[in-house]
């Protein structure tokens, strides 16, 4: 009868260790995923400023325009967690949007080298944030199942595991989606 105490207590504590050490593997992957946004993130601040220089003396009638994306991108800065950073995140990118919605309308600009060069680089910079955000939220999601399902969730209230959040970003509702005309009849 004691062996098999001994052996029921065993197994119990073989599934709370490999359960714990399953947990903090996951949470360090979280934490090494978010690490990456934020050198993504801290490559697309530190182009800001350059993209606004470049564009401050073609559009000297937009300072509205360029503010924001200031703001924005300050806003950004000084988040500090990940609900905040994706609201944050929103903002800037509506911001830059607009910016480049109203670099259009100057044709020198539009043409402008090193605009263009910027704006490759910050597109390419956007990608990468993409690519690294549905990484987080891929490991998020793996960690929030581990802590809720049973007997997992057992061990992970024992050793305060909490659940994380997402890094979301609203995505363009299709109704505000440009719409396209290919009917070439006059």
């Amino acid at each position: 009868m004691m062996w098999i105490i001994l052996g029921v207590l065993a197994v119990l504590v073989i599934f709370v260790w490999s359960t714990y050490n399953k947990l903090i593997r996951l949470k360090n992957r979280i934490q090494n995923s978010w690490a990456q946004i934020n050198v993504e993130l801290k490559r697309r601040y530190d182009l800001i400023p350059n993209l606004v220089n470049a564009v401050k003396g073609y559009m000297k009638y937009e300072k509205e325009t360029l503010e924001a994306v200031i703001q924005a991108r300050n806003t950004c800065i000084s988040s500090s967690s990940v609900a905040s950073q994706g609201k944050a995140e929103n903002v800037l990118t509506g911001a830059l949007r607009q910016l480049f919605a109203v670099a259009e309308k100057y044709p020198d600009l539009k043409s402008n080298e090193n605009l263009m060069k910027m704006q490759e680089e910050l597109t390419n910079t956007e990608n990468r944030i993409a690519f690294s955000r549905q990484f987080y939220n891929d490991i998020v999601l793996k960690f929030n199942e581990e802590i809720m399902l049973f007997p997992r969730n057992i061990v992970a209230s024992i050793f305060g595991f909490k659940k994380q959040d997402y890094f979301e970003v609203e995505i363009e509702k299709v109704s505000n989606a440009p719409k396209v005309d290919l009917n070439f009849e006059a």
